[in-house]
């Protein structure tokens, strides 16, 4: 059969000797496959020639088994390739690559290792759609090139183990995204305080220093999951909050257009236009203060502690230094909506259309509430500016905030991310993914990403998943990933030409992802010696946790008397403290009979 086109040309490795479906197998010769340059081992690509055209396939096995009906054609050995394309070729029209197959091969063609103009062909051909990534791992001297438009358009997630250059891979293509469309916008969510330094001036670097994000802006959800730390929520104390939200918001509207505050009138959830998750300004005094009042019309003492509990819980969020991004202005009001989109979303981009959120340094408590405001904002702007400015949103350690189990994880951060996957397309909002375990996110959302980028995995739920959410026909490269090396990956689904192994680019050591809070060892600390290092470790450690520390020890520590050059966070904590001693002390014994009729202590002045 080796004979039927004559001799074995140059290149040529065998013959086709089965089809079936969208495989077949291929004869191997014995003196092609002991080449040491021209292997046709499993992961090369083959091109079987039909006429003018070629059909691209994928060696998926090479095996010595089943020869004993094709060994009188001289064949070494067997391999099964899977079509998964083909190269048109038509007289005055230059070849072109298309993926699937319109004819198949007959038994005989000639197959060959794939050449270099062909491999370049599919993978880097001369368009604006491509970006170039890194190198095939069959050609290096040929680029990985990626359509940005699918890539964009339907969502792209990578995936891989700690350590093999996912933030590297991070890095490569949203530059090269920038390259190719300087219009997108780019928001950034990083766990770990990585990519300060990944795009240079194009990025703006958005942390704790700077970041404001005003409690009046989280919907009902997002700020109860801020007040109970991630905890169960108390049921009674919900229901005061979502009755007196709304009157919160519509107290601090009429304060607006009326300039006699005492003119004010008090009105009832259900007479006023806004809801709990009306993202418009109130003031947290105010609220405090509605609580406060319905506190003191009760007399019955369980119930004025639901309401005092609550009021506790706020007052100690505000005082804590850690929420000044949310509570910092919180009796100051102003709409800075506007102010806030355009610093996350980079309306007036000034050169920087990439902005890294950096939420290490955020307290673990609040961070999923963050993040599902974040991804909230991010799709109703475009939901509501009809998809006017492309945004792309990216989402490090995605399995924290979307998690598979639905019984853990904060619950709306999940439907936030997930409607971005079913519906930001159409709104101009693309999802891009990164994880370490892609068995812990949420099947429904991975779903939805159309490009997958595999790097190392070795464990097997990762690998499992992975092979259900791959629908294409190189699935079998799948087998390369648990050997592959930092920063090769596998690429799969509608942004590639063709599924693929390749090394991601080198970025240089100054552009490299590196967290901003990294010291591997003692020697890197500088001139400070190692004492001092621990010194300022710990200052900033309890620096941060100051506030906590003192209110958590109210208890311990008798509460000094209320001068007037204490600071207003300090007087809040004392008189809350007071406030709380004074309502866990039994009712007091009945006084004997006097003029006048008695007055309940809980008519005094409060200290709030």
């Amino acid at each position: 059969m080796l004979e039927r086109n004559g001799p074995l040309s140059v290149g040529v490795v065998g013959n086709v000797i089965s089809v079936r479906g969208s495989e077949a197998y291929v004869g191997l010769a014995a003196n092609t496959y002991g080449r040491e340059v021209t292997r046709p081992t499993v992961g090369k690509f083959l091109a079987v020639d039909t006429g003018a055209n070629s059909i691209i396939g994928l060696v998926a096995e090479v095996t010595r088994r089943g020869l004993e009906d094709c060994k009188a054609t001289g064949c070494e050995a067997l391999a099964r390739i899977e079509l998964m394309g083909e190269i048109l070729r038509s007289p005055g029209r230059a070849a072109q690559f298309r993926r699937g197959v319109g004819e198949y091969p007959t038994i005989g063609d000639p197959v060959r290792l794939m050449s270099a103009a062909d491999l370049q062909l599919i993978y880097a051909p001369s368009s604006h759609r491509m970006i170039a990534v890194g190198h095939l791992s069959q050609d290096p001297e040929i680029a990985a090139h990626i359509d940005v438009e699918n890539l964009l358009t339907k969502h792209f997630a990578i995936l891989g183990s700690t350590g093999v250059g996912k933030s590297s891979a991070v890095a490569v293509m949203l530059r090269a995204i920038l390259g190719a469309r300087p219009q997108t916008r780019i928001l950034l969510l990083v766990a770990h305080n990585e990519y300060g330094r990944c795009f240079g001036d194009k990025a703006n670097i958005i942390n704790e220093r700077n970041l404001k994000l005003p409690f009046w802006l989280f919907n009902f959800d997002e700020f109860t999951d801020v007040i109970y730390g991630g905890r169960v929520s108390v049921p009674e104390e919900i229901e005061v909050l979502a009755e007196l939200i709304p009157i919160a918001k519509g107290s601090y509207q009429q304060m607006r257009t009326t300039t006699d505050r005492l003119a004010l009138k008090r009105r009832e959830a259900r007479q006023t236009a806004f809801t709990v998750d009306t993202p418009v300004p109130y003031l947290l005094q105010d609220l405090l203060s509605l609580i406060d009042d319905r506190m003191g019309k009760l007399e019955n003492r369980s119930t004025r502690m639901v309401y005092h509990r609550l009021m506790t819980r706020i007052e100690l969020l505000k005082g804590d230094p850690r929420y000044a991004f949310m509570f910092e202005n919180a009796n100051v009001g102003g709409d800075t909506m506007g102010m806030l989109l355009s610093q996350l979303f980079r309306l007036e981009p000034d050169g920087r259309p990439v902005t890294v959120l950096q939420l290490a340094s955020l307290p673990s408590e609040v961070v999923d509430a963050v993040v599902c405001l974040i991804s909230r904002l991010a799709f109703e702007f475009g939901l509501w500016s009809d998809g006017a400015l492309p945004l792309l949103f990216v989402c490090e350690e995605a399995h924290r905030y979307a998690a598979a189990d639905y019984a853990q994880g904060f619950a709306p951060a999940r439907r936030a991310l997930a409607r971005i996957a079913k519906e930001g397309r159409k709104y101009g909002v693309s999802l891009a993914l990164v994880t370490q375990r892609p068995a812990e996110l949420d099947p429904t959302i991975i779903s939805q990403c159309s490009t997958l980028f595999a790097m190392r995995m070795v464990n097997d739920q990762d690998q499992t998943l992975l092979r259900s959410a791959v629908s294409d026909a190189g699935a079998d490269l799948l087998g390369f990933v648990p050997s592959l090396g930092t920063g090769e990956v596998v690429g799969f689904g509608e942004g590639m030409p063709l599924p693929a192994r390749f090394s991601f680019l080198q970025l240089d050591d100054a552009l490299l992802p590196r967290s901003e809070s990294s010291v591997s060892q003692f020697g890197e600390i500088g001139e400070l010696d190692r004492a001092s290092f621990v010194k300022s470790v710990i200052d900033r450690w309890r620096g941060a946790m100051m506030r906590q520390s003192v209110t958590t020890c109210l208890d311990d520590v008798p509460p000094p008397a209320v001068q007037p050059s204490q600071t207003p966070v300090a007087t809040t904590v004392s008189a809350i403290e007071r406030g709380l001693r004074a309502t866990a002390e039994p009712p007091p014994a009945p006084a004997p009979p006097a003029p006048g009729p008695a007055v309940p202590s809980y008519s005094s002045p409060r200290p709030w």
